[in-house]
């Protein structure tokens, strides 16, 4: 499908293996797989309603690799928001979205502070003894990079819908919004975008 000027892209980016895909697939299709199966690049795209015109939500689930960098720098320069994923199971997976941020940071440059960025510690599922990034952790790390901070699970689908609304909420050149279990969201907009 060719890309549309009015598609809204989110980016996903994050590590092998902290369920990324998970995160896009319970969204997008409302489902959960066990098995890991390491991703290059898939787009999931859901249609919106804005202004009563038909736009797309177009979702980028990148690769965990460093492996192809100039795909990482194409996906950022065009992507208007993105969320930056890590497992609380594992302190290494949120290190290595460090690079990932600097990389956004030099090419978004000025127009940062008006880019949706939502850094989410996916897992929080699973039990204390396997947590490595407490809450107040990740909180901070965002804080420190000015983002907005949720933590999620794709297994049991704690968060995900409200993932992807609290990202559009934080949009700021145009008013978007989910519509979420068939009823309009409280948040009144001029510019409002539904999920149809």
């Amino acid at each position: 499908m060719p890309e549309q000027s009015n598609d809204y892209r989110v980016v996903v980016f994050g590590a092998g293996g902290v369920g990324k895909s998970s995160l896009v697939l319970r969204f997008v299709k409302g489902t959960f797989r066990e098995s890991y199966i390491p991703t290059i690049e898939d787009t999931y795209r859901q249609v919106i309603s804005c202004n009563k015109n038909i736009c797309t939500l177009q979702i980028t689930d990148t690769t965990g690799s460093h492996q192809f960098p100039a795909m990482q720098r194409l996906s950022i320069s065009k992507g208007h928001a993105f969320i930056l994923v890590y497992s609380v199971c594992s302190r290494q997976s949120l290190e290595e979205l460090r690079p990932i941020w600097e990389v956004i940071r030099e090419l978004k440059g000025p127009d940062l502070s008006q880019i949706p960025i939502m850094l989410v510690g996916n897992k929080c599922d699973e039990s204390a003894e396997l947590r490595e990034v407490s809450t107040s952790e990740g909180q901070a790390q965002a804080g420190e990079w000015g983002v907005s901070f949720m933590e999620t699970s794709a297994k049991t689908n704690h968060n995900v819908k409200q993932l992807f609304q609290e990202l559009l909420n934080l949009e700021k050149s145009r008013n978007v919004s989910l519509q979420v279990g068939g009823k309009a969201n409280s948040r009144v907009a001029k510019d409002k975008c539904d999920l149809m």
